[in-house]
């Protein structure tokens, strides 16, 4: 028997639900439901994904047309700059952002996902855009684990929040990498090219990007990659081999460059042209033989150094433009501090009954033995990358193969491990106050 985290009788439920909020009521226990069913959902597309069965949440989202509002509900957390005194809330806020751009990541992946999606991939082009720039600057060749820097006025809890904060935006912005790949291969739309190459200029974006390779750094004398949401050792028989991330950044400059629709609309003007000549370097026997189809983009690439492409002929074109993101600020613009004010008193000081609420389906939304049944693979150790079959004993949240390598990762799960263990204390108060 097949194990599944919702039925598909429960999924369309949760789907016909979904619906957007205001500002203010980010953070209410009626925003805290919808978050547990998205996450859910989130699950249950993972593993459909995983295992290539039914992907019943991805047509079930495409045939209620309710993709628009699970990039509104992003960009809303995004926008928002929380100051709350409640460190559980924060978290679960931040988490909000990450559990659905991995949704989007899972079923954008498909065709009908990205027409579903309708005027609001503009406002996901323009939110992948922003990720990317994150990426590229704060990115470097020999940068540290994205683990930030805390306040040094925050309280202990709050600086492990504010150091997860920063994690969980590094991975946000991967999965963007991704998310903008599919959109680059789904996409036949006039306005989400002009906007891609245009007004964003994507390709020199990503010509940026292979630069810096933040995903890839050198430590210690070794070379490690962030792959399956950690940092991981490299042999040295696998340095040129290409990650799924290298691969994704390719293959959206490859889209942009020679579909002939993108050709047309590209600007090879002199800054551009050198920018991605650049590329060449990176573009060696092992990485081609990898990805063959990059074999075409070397030979543009080399046929760009001796030409000088035709400017873009200049059309008159109606053009639609992102709605969700201005629409937002528009709503708050005048108010949003007052807005904030609010939000931080109603929002992050719910009633015993919503705690208790919150905190129940807390339990079961995170039980660590269903989650751990639905795995496609076995754990993985947190330092070496091994098979694992021991987990920290003090959080529950982390696998390692034995005692030395628990040992040495310490340092580097210290945080997320005390902020994992008071979250869970406090579920647990809270249940025991409330019962």
């Amino acid at each position: 028997m097949d194990s599944s985290v919702i039925l598909p009788v429960e999924a369309e439920g949760f789907i016909q639900s979904l619906e957007t909020f205001p500002l203010k009521e980010v953070g209410s226990e009626r925003w805290f439901r919808q978050h547990t069913h998205i996450e859910k959902l989130n699950m249950q597309a993972i593993l459909n994904a995983s295992a290539m069965h039914d992907e019943f949440v991805k047509d079930l989202l495409v045939l209620y047309g309710k993709i628009p509002i699970l990039v509104h509900e992003m960009i809303l957390v995004e926008l928002e700059d929380f100051n709350p005194k409640n460190t559980f809330h924060l978290y679960m806020v931040i988490h909000h952002e990450a559990t659905i751009i991995n949704l989007l990541e899972t079923i954008m992946y498909h065709k009908d996902s990205c027409e579903a999606a309708d005027d609001s991939v503009l406002d996901l082009v323009d939110y992948c855009h922003r990720k990317l720039a994150l990426l590229v600057g704060k990115a470097a060749p020999d940068q540290q684990e994205p683990e930030g820097k805390a306040d040094a006025s925050l309280t202990d809890s709050m600086k492990d929040v504010q150091v997860q904060s920063a994690a969980e935006e590094f991975e946000i912005a991967l999965k963007a990498v991704s998310v903008l790949r599919f959109i680059t291969d789904h996409t036949e739309s006039v306005s989400v090219i002009n906007r891609m190459l245009c007004t964003h200029n994507m390709p020199c974006v990503l010509v940026q990007l292979i630069g810096r390779c933040p995903w890839s750094r050198c430590k210690d004398g070794e070379v490690e990659k962030y792959v399956n949401g950690r940092w991981q050792r490299i042999p040295v028989e696998d340095h040129l081999k290409m990650t799924k991330l290298d691969g994704q950044v390719w293959i959206s400059l490859y889209n942009l460059l020679l579909k002939e629709d993108c050709q047309r609309k590209y600007d090879f003007n002199n800054f551009n042209k050198n920018q991605l000549l650049k590329l060449r370097g990176f573009m060696t026997e092992v990485l081609i033989d990898q990805l063959p189809n990059l074999a075409e983009l070397q030979v543009f690439l080399a046929h760009l150094t001796v030409t000088d492409p035709a400017p873009p002929k200049k059309e008159l074109i109606l053009e639609q433009i992102p709605e969700i993101r201005d629409h937002i600020v528009r709503q708050n613009s005048g108010k949003w501090k007052a807005i904030a004010k609010y939000q931080v008193k109603e929002t992050f000081s719910p009633s015993e009954s919503d705690l208790k609420l919150q905190a129940e389906r807390l339990n079961q939304l995170y039980n660590l033995d269903v989650m751990e049944s639905l795995l496609p693979e076995k754990p993985k150790c947190g330092s070496c990358g091994k098979e694992a079959a021991k987990r920290c004993s003090r959080c529950q949240g982390e696998w390692y193969c034995d005692r030395e390598c628990q040992v040495k990762h310490w340092s580097k799960h210290k945080s997320a491990c005390q902020m994992m263990v008071e979250v869970s204390e406090k579920i647990q108060k809270d249940l025991h106050v409330n019962s």
